[in-house]
């Protein structure tokens, strides 16, 4: 390590659904945070360090910011996601350019008058330039000192620049992490999260956002890692469209996951898939406690 040497927190914030995720996952160049065409995927505060010669950046994924505060789980999301405001070397707000209104507003006031925020236009794949342009114009008129970079998470666009840019905000520090560690979650955790992912994509209804997941084994022998993890609902109706007619859903949910989870291992894994009801856990906070959502650092 050289005198030179740039460490620093990188928040990345804004409402549900404008692609932290996909853009952290993008810019570590692993697949650390689970992504889905719905809002509200991401849960927990989660890291993705990336390690050159020259630098060490550790992206913060946080959870959507809303304004819904009925259920404790909400409240425990937005705490995640505004706590890191005060901490990050520089934030980074991302706006879906297609989908810019009053939460975004709220959001840009909300930081207003920092002098480490970038704004972060995202899904510019989805418009024309000149559609952009009126955006862009809004958020100069809001937030006039911000630095706009328009990008595509997705598709990987304009991103060499918004790294550039992240970069020359890190302080000179040593590094936080050892260069070859990709996230501060556990495996258990990890896994946890692609299972939920998986459930995401299986299950048309509204239902997930009344699933959590834990992993209850976790053994890498020598030839196998065996998985047994616990899908938790709300209401024993759900519990049957989890399982689906003759478990289809369930057995769809479980290959996927399991895919995901031997590329990530490099070899065989054998993943066993329950489901419990515990009424109400995602308004009970002894219930938020025992899946790991009292605190940043949860780890399964």
């Amino acid at each position: 390590m050289n005198d030179s040497f740039q460490t620093g927190y990188v928040a990345l914030i804004g409402k549900p659904n404008t692609g932290k995720s996909t853009l952290m996952n993008a810019l570590v160049g692993e697949k650390l945070s689970i992504t889905a065409h719905r809002p509200q995927t991401t849960r927990h505060q989660i890291l993705g360090i990336k390690t050159t010669q020259s630098y060490q950046c550790i992206f913060v994924d946080t959870p959507g910011i809303h304004d819904s505060n009925q259920k404790a789980i909400h409240r425990y999301m937005n705490r995640a996601a505004i706590s890191m405001l005060a901490d990050a070397d520089l934030i980074c707000v991302l706006l879906d350019i297609s989908h810019f209104n009053g939460d975004d507003v709220k959001i840009l006031k909300r930081v207003a008058g920092r002098n480490n925020v970038v704004i972060v236009l995202n899904k510019i794949d989805q418009m024309t330039k000149t559609a952009c342009l009126p955006v862009m114009q809004k958020i100069s008129e809001i937030v006039p000192d911000f630095e706009i970079v328009p990008v595509s998470a997705l598709e990987k666009e304009n991103l060499d620049r918004l790294e550039a840019l992240i970069i020359s905000y890190l302080p000179i520090a040593v590094p936080q992490f050892p260069d070859d560690q990709l996230t501060d979650k556990s495996m258990r955790f990890i896994v946890a999260e692609i299972v939920r992912e998986k459930l995401f994509r299986v299950l048309t209804q509204e239902l997930p956002y009344s699933i959590t997941v834990s992993v209850d084994h976790y053994k890498e022998e020598s030839d196998l890692t065996r998985i047994s993890a616990t899908i938790w609902v709300e209401r024993k109706s759900q519990k049957a469209i989890v399982i689906g007619k003759q478990g289809r859903q369930l057995k769809q949910t479980g290959s996927l996951a399991r895919h995901d989870i031997e590329k990530l291992v490099d070899g065989q894994v054998y993943l066993q898939l329950w489901v419990k009801v515990r009424e109400d856990w995602a308004d009970d906070e002894r219930s938020l406690a025992a899946f790991g959502y009292s605190s940043a650092d949860q780890s399964y």
